[in-house]
């Protein structure tokens, strides 16, 4: 079972189950601890004290990867929320911001994404994001608190490059292509909580050849613009705009034979959809008396605002593309805007 089957509220709440059962068990598998260190290894050589803690680096990254899917809070983003949320994390820089502990809605979690956002990497490759897991970690000797964020594609996207890669790689293998979850860890990153956030290196250069091509009419963030990794963006837009009144929050019922493997399984099954509340473009938010006098109505595109809380704590929310000027004058559609000055 898979989201590209399902339309529903309730099909979405059975496949987040199935498919949360599916990578539980593999999990478990020695494949998947196998597949985990093929990953990790040559993004941790550089580090000098990695050898000398390896198996409990291995067993901490296998902990606040895997154990989401079976523990964590299930959210669905229904498709008519990806563009906002791609549009989101493309304008999104937390450089040097502080977030909190209460900045997620659960201390782990998973967020399936039935519309994947593709991503391309620093090297030009491009590949999806079907899923997100997070969870909380907290470092004892360090004594620092984050985010540990995972990023995963689904194995069988047909619109996915790197999926079409491995599919090839995997042809003459049947033995190991079935070993594989319904999704492959493709990235990782970090959100520390109380340190200000520091800002991913961007003096990485591309591979020889042309950079893939996104596949056609779907949402891509390019990750060499960004100052922090994609799928990191992806999730802190997803946090804050679920929160916001653009979003709507529903948990459709679980019919019973799903609900009781998830309870057989020791699973939670309490799926919640996030929904787009407003399907057109919202009018022109109040911001006090008119400065200027518009002669035509023109699209202002999304953008965070940063704002401050009743305890001095700043926070940022999404303001989504909406139409600004009179009623009844002309859509500019260009880049020009007539504006008189009083």
């Amino acid at each position: 079972m898979s989201f590209r089957s399902e339309s529903t509220l309730a099909g979405y709440a059975r496949a987040a189950v199935d498919l949360r059962l599916r990578m539980t068990q593999y999990s478990r598998s020695r494949f998947a601890q196998q597949y985990l260190r093929a990953f990790l290894e040559p993004r941790l050589n550089h580090d000098p004290d990695y050898p000398a803690r390896h198996s409990d680096v291995l067993g901490a990254f296998g902990r606040v990867a895997h154990e989401p899917w079976q523990h964590g809070e299930p959210y669905v983003l229904a498709p008519a929320m990806t563009a906002i949320i791609a549009a989101a994390a493309q304008a999104l820089d937390l450089t040097g911001d502080v977030v909190g502990n209460d900045v997620a809605p659960s201390d782990a979690g998973v967020l399936f994404l039935p519309e994947p956002i593709y991503e391309r990497g620093m090297h030009g490759e491009v590949t999806s994001i079907g899923a997100i897991t997070w969870a909380k970690w907290h470092n004892t000797g360090s004594g620092r608190t984050g985010w540990w964020i995972t990023g995963w594609a689904d194995r069988d996207d047909p619109l996915d490059p790197a999926a079409v890669r491995r599919r090839q790689q995997l042809t003459e293998a049947p033995d190991l292509a079935a070993q594989f979850g319904p999704y492959v860890l493709n990235s990782f990153a970090e959100i520390p909580i109380g340190t200000p956030i520091a800002a991913i290196g961007t003096d990485h250069q591309p591979l020889d050849g042309d950079w893939e091509p996104a596949p056609d009419g779907r949402f891509c963030i390019d990750e060499s613009t960004l100052r922090m990794r994609a799928v990191a963006a992806v999730l802190y837009a997803f946090w804050r705009i679920q929160e916001q009144p653009i979003a709507t929050v529903a948990a459709p019922p679980l019919d019973r034979p799903a609900r009781r493997r998830a309870l057989h399984a020791s699973l939670r099954h309490d799926t919640r959809v996030v929904m787009l509340r407003r399907t057109n473009p919202v009018a022109e938010p109040p911001d006090g008396e008119a400065k200027w006098h518009y002669r035509v109505r023109f699209l202002v595109r999304g953008h965070w605002r940063r704002l401050v809380n009743a305890d001095g704590q700043p926070y940022r929310i999404w303001i989504h593309s909406y139409i600004k000027g009179p009623d009844g004058a002309p859509l500019l559609l260009g880049d020009t805007v007539a504006v008189l000055a009083r």
